[in-house]
């Protein structure tokens, strides 16, 4: 696959999710994804309205979490968090399912869950994606949670938070692939260090790529403003 430097940029969310995260490495993190035209910028909850300040003007969108990184928060804390990120100017939503509640079967409540989620973000016009945390999940419950994604309104099914045991695998992104339909679109999040491996990871089937290493994925083979 021959990837040009903005056709993969275009598919990548620039991260910044550490607890100790700055304004000010915020701010750089804003000044490099508006440089390079990355696919939005994924930062905490309460760097959202800063952020789209940031990047006001410059076409790239503010991305932030729900629910994260466990994912046991109850609905309606996740959708007060998502009403007042929307409010602060994201557009786009990655929250966490609530795995507790999948791995004790209580899957209607999951589905009914992102249900609410999908549809507040539509009704903004702002996308939802839904990480369902393939580290702890065997193949049939990724699958099952794909499903669940699917029935529910979901635009993407995400990986991982990058807060568990790994991250994306080529394995679980083809698994993924295979049981979505062709318009739910996969992103791939979680140790993804080189250019390499997130080339793999879009031939194996992801649409977006989520990393606090991006410059590092454009630069191994191309320079930044080349």
């Amino acid at each position: 696959m021959n990837q040009t430097f903005t056709d993969l940029a275009a598919r990548i969310d620039h991260t910044l999710l550490r607890p100790d995260a700055t304004e000010a490495q915020v701010a750089q993190l804003c000044q490099e994804a508006a440089r390079a035209r990355f696919a939005s910028v994924c930062v905490p909850p309460c760097y959202v309205r800063f952020a789209a300040e940031q990047l006001s003007g410059s076409g790239v969108p503010v991305c932030t979490v729900v629910g994260f990184p466990l994912g046991y928060q109850i609905t309606k804390v996740k959708f007060f968090e998502t009403h007042q990120a929307l409010a602060d100017g994201a557009t786009e939503i990655d929250m966490v399912i609530n795995v507790a509640a999948f791995k004790s079967g209580r899957l209607t409540e999951v589905q009914d869950e992102i249900g609410q989620l999908a549809e507040l973000c539509h009704v903004k016009k702002a996308i939802l994606k839904v990480i369902i945390e393939t580290a702890l999940l065997t193949d049939e419950e990724i699958i099952t949670a794909c499903n669940l994604c699917e029935s529910a309104g979901a635009d993407f099914v995400k990986t991982s938070t990058g807060f568990a045991s790994r991250g994306a695998s080529v394995e679980d992104i083809a698994l993924m692939r295979r049981h979505l339909p062709a318009h739910m679109r996969i992103k791939a999040a979680g140790g993804i260090r080189t250019r390499t491996a997130a080339l793999a990871l879009v031939m194996a089937g992801a649409d977006r790529l989520g990393s606090s290493n991006s410059l590092a994925l454009l630069e191994e083979n191309d320079t930044l403003g080349s």
